[in-house]
């Protein structure tokens, strides 16, 4: 039987191969930064395979996520910075020592004490202790994903607000100043109403538990879907969207809709 180690091998000598001379020129002629697309893409891709719900799908695209860090520990060797034993041993070590409720003496009572002490050991971690509460977020996250993190990094140190009532309160108050910047008719103003005001619906989510991020996406599939009923149901007489008034495209999105709730 092959151990996952095997195939790990397998695959690392597969990629030294690649990128070695008499190899494939365009995997040779990759660098950390023209990967960087491509990281996105197939992480991107697992999250439509999870929602596809296939295990065949979802195992091909871990295999084409996982081959990302693959190629960028190929990289990292040939320069002579680290190698994918040194990855796989850095990750073993944070994982023991970020859980030493598991793999020490320590008792954590629930998830969520256990998450306030992996912050607490990834910050002592790090050497600074003047190091802000809000710190360790990565710049080029979604910026729903971002907003996200950084609310739940504040609530974490008692900046937050009781019930969430108060969070429906403050997204009301932001929808009357959006539409106060919407009177004025200045650009600027609207464009930091706008901001507050999907800021205070992503606490909103947080405080229920509700990722906006996933919520936000399956909206969006959501409306591809049912506008795709509506080219569809055309289509089958014959007739485009520019052949159909602005009603017929409503009525043809409720039973859209109709018929999504039904299922």
């Amino acid at each position: 039987m092959t151990t996952d180690s095997e195939h790990f091998q397998q695959i690392m000598t597969i990629m030294r191969r690649l990128r070695a001379p008499g190899g494939c020129p365009w995997d040779a002629e990759q660098t950390h930064e023209s990967l960087k697309r491509y990281l996105l893409e197939e992480s991107y891709e697992v999250l439509e395979a999870i929602d596809n719900g296939s295990d065949e799908l979802l195992k091909e695209e871990l295999g084409d996520l996982l081959l990302q860090p693959v190629f960028h520990a190929a990289i990292a060797e040939e320069r002579g910075a680290f190698t994918m034993d040194d990855v796989l041993a850095t990750l073993a070590d944070k994982l023991i020592r970020r859980h030493p409720h598991v793999f020490g003496d320590q008792e954590i009572k629930d998830s969520e004490a256990q998450i306030a002490n992996w912050e607490k050991i990834k910050k002592e971690e790090k050497g600074d202790e003047r190091r802000s509460a809000l710190s360790g977020i990565p710049p080029h996250l979604p910026a729903l994903m971002k907003a996200h993190k950084i609310s739940e990094k504040a609530s974490r140190v008692g900046f937050d607000w009781e019930h969430v009532d108060q969070v429906m309160a403050k997204v009301i108050e932001e929808l009357h100043e959006f539409e106060e910047a919407m009177e004025q008719g200045r650009q600027d103003r609207m464009e930091a109403e706008l901001g507050d005001l999907l800021f205070a619906i992503v606490n909103l989510g947080r405080f229920l538990s509700l990722d906006p991020e996933e919520a936000l996406r399956k909206t969006i599939a959501r409306f591809q879907n049912r506008f795709s009923h509506i080219e569809d149901r055309l289509h089958a007489t014959g007739r485009h969207l520019q052949d159909a008034s602005l009603d017929e495209m409503e009525a043809l999105w409720i039973e859209a809709k109709t018929r999504e709730n039904a299922q």
